[in-house]
């Protein structure tokens, strides 16, 4: 590789000490969420009758209701359109009830329905199932170390969101 030498981080030039771009931590966690989302995709589609982004809804609505649907787009990770969509097709199967909020006269409060508790059941041991597979090739002290580096990089991501 000429004046490329290779490092624990991957290749780096000596002229520019850059890692090669696979090696990078932001393209390793996009390659890993990317390979988590195809498998989950699937496992909620055949385990709990839902695609992706209605699990994640439902998920958040059961574990943090009642929600907005701006609170809702936050705690599954969606954009407000798609939590929107989402939380509307959640109502039409009658697993998310939507009310008018008693404190914003234009906004919606969702809540699970009585299906959606059992729905919500279902979608939890999927996402508990999934959480084995993925990390159960860690130790639990690495999965703890993890957990944690995960959260102090959530914390400084969410701050710097809150700045802008």
């Amino acid at each position: 590789m000429g004046c490329c030498a290779r490092n624990q981080i991957g290749y780096s030039c000596a002229h520019n000490h850059m890692p090669t771009l696979d090696r990078t931590l932001t393209y390793r966690l996009h390659a890993l969420h990317k390979l988590i989302d195809r498998d989950s995709q699937a496992a909620y589609a055949a385990h709990a009758g839902l695609p992706l982004s209605e699990a994640r809804c439902l998920g958040a609505v059961g574990a943090f209701a009642p929600l907005s649907v701006n609170d809702l787009a936050r705690r599954a990770n969606l954009n407000k359109a798609q939590a929107s969509r989402a939380a509307q097709a959640l109502v039409e199967q009658a697993l998310v009830r939507k009310e008018a909020s008693a404190t914003d006269g234009r906004g919606v409060v969702l809540t699970l329905t009585r299906k959606g508790e059992q729905a919500w059941q279902r979608v939890m041991r999927v996402i508990e199932h999934r959480n084995h597979e993925v990390f159960g090739v860690l130790s639990d002290t690495e999965r703890q170390q993890f957990g944690r580096l995960l959260d102090r990089l959530l914390e400084r991501g969410r701050a710097r969101d809150d700045d802008e």
